[in-house]
């Protein structure tokens, strides 16, 4: 073979392994989106902001509004085009999981608005928990799944301080997004933040006290730190002898502003 031909050939071999090597990169998921949350940031810091209502304090989202802003389809295809298991650490996981619990259930909202609470939007075979809301790494979730079958299981009980089912006596949504180099930081604050209000997380009364029913329904997850009244004690004073249970009445009415 002619020199010329052999350097023709070879050169034009290593553009084309160049082009597709570029074109792999370009046109894979990215599984590094799954931990790039600056969007999620951004959109809560536009349509969240706290509110009173019926007594209780809580944050409240202007779901209209963002129904019509195109940062919220691009931050769904985000988390639907996320690869979770690529993720390093357990906190980037958990981190991901609380984002999309999140954005899932104002996604919820979105998708069944007009409504009075976001159970409107299940039937009584089939529970909003339980309906299909969304993919990720293209299998369909619920959040019952997301929040049973993978932050549960992750044994971190503070999560439950971290998620918000878009209710009134939910713990505040968050008007950041959760990322791994501060969760510690932030599910302190969140759990700090929720226990010491005693419009939904902790009512006292002299010796006697009424806590979030979500001690109730999820009393075995703080069993691993001495149980729930050891956990709460740990966030806020409480009387001794104490006499409480985890009936503090549930407002499930929508987190609108």
């Amino acid at each position: 073979m002619p020199i010329t031909q052999f350097v023709h050939d070879t050169l034009s071999s290593n553009v084309l392994c160049g082009v597709m090597t570029l074109a792999v990169v370009l046109l894979s998921p990215n599984p590094a989106q799954a931990d790039d949350w600056d969007l999620l940031d951004a959109v809560l810091a536009q349509y969240v902001k706290p509110v009173q209502r019926a007594g209780i304090r809580f944050h409240g989202v202007d779901y209209e509004a963002l129904a019509l802003d195109p940062r919220y389809r691009q931050l769904i295809s985000q988390i639907e085009g996320s690869q979770p298991a690529a993720l390093r650490s357990s906190d980037e996981r958990l981190a991901f999981y609380i984002n999309a619990y999140n954005v899932y259930a104002i996604k919820m909202v979105i998708d069944n608005m007009p409504m009075d609470s976001i159970r409107d939007a299940g039937s009584l075979f089939t529970p909003v928990w339980k309906k299909t809301v969304g993919t990720i790494a293209g299998e369909p979730v619920t959040l019952d799944q997301i929040e049973h079958a993978i932050l549960r299981s992750m044994g971190e009980p503070r999560i439950h301080f971290a998620i918000v089912c878009a209710s009134l006596s939910c713990p505040n949504l968050r008007r950041e997004a959760y990322r791994a180099e501060k969760l510690e930081q932030q599910l302190e604050d969140q759990t700090k933040m929720f226990l010491q209000d005693d419009t939904k997380g902790v009512e006292l009364d002299g010796s006697r006290a009424r806590f979030s029913q979500i001690f109730d329904w999820f009393e075995e997850d703080f069993d691993a730190a001495g149980g729930v009244e050891a956990f709460v004690h740990r966030y806020r004073d409480l009387p001794a002898p104490l006499r409480w249970r985890a009936n503090l009445p549930y407002d499930w009415d929508l987190n609108r502003q």
